[in-house]
């Protein structure tokens, strides 16, 4: 028999999840993440639920390739205080932020995440397309680890 060892305590948690690329997986998406943020604890989080909502929508109206899903990963860091948010789509056209005019209707999502992000960009990712992601690190959102994982 062996002697036990200390565990070390897992401070990152994950969720990762593959939708089908309408609205109504772009909606879903949304709704995930905010419930996935708030079972990790981290209170209100409008602001990422408001990234995943616009990366998420971006992989549906721009990065939509028929009968291909989009994927989002997210990843939270207990110690560090810094939530990863990863949408995957497989169109090869690269995401450009765009300074749009008073009357446009549409062209600001890019510049909302760029606001509310610490970092955000764009990766290759395994097979066709790209991955768009956005980290945010705040005071705010930092925690300590939940007793009971």
């Amino acid at each position: 028999m062996t002697a036990p060892q200390d565990q070390v305590p897992v401070t990152v948690r994950t969720f990762a999840q593959r939708f089908s690329a309408t609205r109504r997986g772009a909606r879903l998406a949304r709704l995930l993440a905010a419930n996935q943020f708030a079972s990790w604890g981290l209170g209100p989080s409008d602001a990422a639920v408001l990234v995943v909502a616009e990366l998420a929508a971006n992989a549906v109206l721009h990065g939509r390739v028929p009968g291909r899903d989009f994927a989002l990963l997210l990843r939270y860091d207990y110690e560090t205080g810094r939530l990863e948010i990863e949408v995957s789509d497989t169109h090869d056209r690269q995401p450009t932020p765009k300074a749009p005019t008073c009357v446009d209707e549409q062209g600001r999502g890019l510049l909302l995440v760029e606001a509310l992000a610490d970092r955000w960009g764009v990766k290759e990712r395994r097979g066709p397309g790209k991955t768009v992601w956005a980290h945010i690190t705040s005071r705010a959102t930092r925690c300590a680890v939940p007793a009971r994982w």
